[in-house]
């Protein structure tokens, strides 16, 4: 017999050994040997002083406990039909998994580098300013997914099996405590590896992975996708592409829009990173005055308040993480957060943002059609590129400064690698953006006691958080207007994180063999 448990316990109690086996035994009243347990889920509950351990748990009575054992189909398709995706983030690569478990060919085209090469180009751009267009904190295998926070929750529960991506990232390397815990994460410095696995696996299926390949045209004939161009050298003839390019790759919307082929603005958010020590998140969020408990996790938020009929919220919290340069080309500057597996480091920070309704907000922009929302975004990011300095250095503030409107004389310190230089973006952000992050942050203040404070800094800015144009597609996820033309995950407006990106992934791999 197999029954489902709830037990809730204190932090005092998560450490004893053996507790969770004593206290289901209290509970259904048997004895330790006649039964084995199992945990499905795991959370934390602080919003209470006295901090509680919720656990889902499958106890197993007097039968045995079933083999976890994780395994996918992937066939050799080193001689079957091909499909072409064009880049290698989340949605790609799971494009391309999917592909072998269906027994097709998946033949990527990445613009960046292998992972490890990508590397250089990431010290390059934060220790000498560098920006490699084609390799960086967005562009390379595995996408921007690679250097993140790899966070793992989604609320696109419809869009596809949350548990095959967890099990295949299991599969592929993560630790089994991503399958448990409520608000799972990976880990910047565990991704890579697991990135490079998932390529090893498709090329050991009889994949290819092509890098240093970026898609400069598509070649289009009677409405169907005929070849892909690349590199301005190369064509490869096709009939099935799945679009997989990033919400980043702003080359292939313009392409895409030189051709007439249908795009259409999207609404999206920007703003700034919020940056404070990690240990006054800790202190606010589990109610101590010293550092947190060993059992306990960086303490992260996430925080929502309307202002002006927009919403202002956090996101992507990185606790125990770092800001990082996310530029994808010169003379511009963009921030981003990333968090190591132990989130250890002594900041936290996430991205505080506005909702832009790219119809309602964006009238001066209107000339750009489509485009609209992508020129604003980098409108803006040049604005943060000459507050900074004109070089990756970003420009900063303290938060009290940025809310009361005055130029901060000296900064907090800061996880940012190539620096901060004090700029009074309370004043240079648009009003559209700016008043309401003042007044957001306000707020927020209000709702987490100790959040406003001069020990924070704000940095700009968070820009990237989604894509501002979607791609149509129509209801076999295939463009309404370009047959063969699959647009998919973050680039083509369908996806918000890496677990997201990698479901639609898979359904557009799904819907790509079709008839093929």
């Amino acid at each position: 017999m197999v029954k489902t448990l709830q037990l809730r316990l204190p932090l005092s109690e998560v450490s004893q050994k053996d507790i969770l086996k004593k206290r289901v035994a209290q509970n259904l009243g048997l004895s330790d040997n006649e039964f084995t347990i199992d945990v499905l889920k795991k959370s934390i509950d602080a919003r209470k002083p006295k901090i509680v351990f919720n656990y889902k748990l499958a106890v197993y009575i007097g039968e045995p406990q079933p083999e976890n054992k994780i395994s996918f189909d992937y066939k050799d398709v080193s001689k079957a039909k091909t499909v072409h995706i064009v880049g290698f983030g989340p949605a790609g690569m799971w494009a391309a998994l999917r592909c072998l478990e269906l027994g097709f060919k998946p033949v990527v085209f990445e613009r960046g580098k292998d992972v490890r090469r990508r590397r250089r180009d990431l010290k390059a751009i934060n220790q000498d300013h560098q920006v490699n267009e084609d390799s960086n904190y967005c562009f390379g295998e595995g996408g921007a997914g690679t250097y993140s926070d790899g966070k793992l929750y989604t609320r696109s529960l419809k869009r596809g099996d949350v548990r095959r991506i967890f099990e295949s990232l299991v599969y592929h390397g993560a630790t089994e405590e991503i399958l448990v815990e409520a608000h799972p994460h990976i880990g910047t410095n565990k991704l890579p590896k697991i990135v490079k696995n998932i390529r090893e696996t498709i090329i050991a299926h009889g994949g290819e992975i092509h890098f240093e390949s970026r898609v400069t045209d598509f070649m289009v004939k009677d409405n169907r996708l005929r070849a892909l161009v690349v590199n301005n050298s190369t064509e490869y003839p096709t009939d099935r592409v799945i679009l997989a390019s990033g919400h980043s790759a702003r080359d292939i919307f313009y392409l895409l829009h030189k051709k007439d082929i249908e795009l259409s603005a999207k609404s999206f958010a920007m703003g700034v990173r919020v940056e404070h020590p990690q240990q006054l998140i800790d202190s606010i969020q589990y109610h101590c005055k010293t550092e947190r408990h060993e059992l306990l996790p960086a303490a992260a938020y996430s925080m929502v308040h309307q202002v002006k009929g927009r919403g202002v919220y956090s996101f992507c919290m990185c606790p125990g993480g770092f800001i990082v340069p996310a530029a994808t080309a010169p003379e511009e500057v963009v921030v981003n957060g990333m968090s190591p597996s132990k989130r250890n480091n002594r900041f936290a920070n996430s991205g505080i943002v506005v909702e832009i309704n790219v119809d309602e907000d964006l009238k001066k922009y209107a000339h750009f059609g489509p485009l609209k929302g992508l020129e604003y975004q980098k409108d803006l990011e040049r604005l943060a590129y000459t507050a900074g300095g004109r070089s990756q250095t970003a420009p900063g503030q303290r938060l009290t400064d940025f809310v009361e409107g005055r130029t901060s004389q000296d900064l907090n310190a800061s996880s940012y690698q190539p620096g901060l230089q004090s700029a009074p973006l309370h004043s240079l952000l648009p009003k559209l953006i700016g008043s309401r992050l003042r007044q957001g942050l306000k707020a927020f203040g209000e709702k987490m006691n100790g959040y406003y404070t001069a020990q924070a800094n704000v940095v700009g800015v968070e820009s990237r958080t989604s894509s501002p144009i979607t791609i149509p597609r129509d209801q076999y996820l295939e463009h309404p207007k370009i047959k063969g033309l699959f647009p998919c995950g973050e680039g083509g407006g369908y996806a918000g994180g890496i677990v997201s990106a990698a479901m639609d992934g898979e359904r557009c791999a799904e819907a790509a063999v079709v008839k093929l």
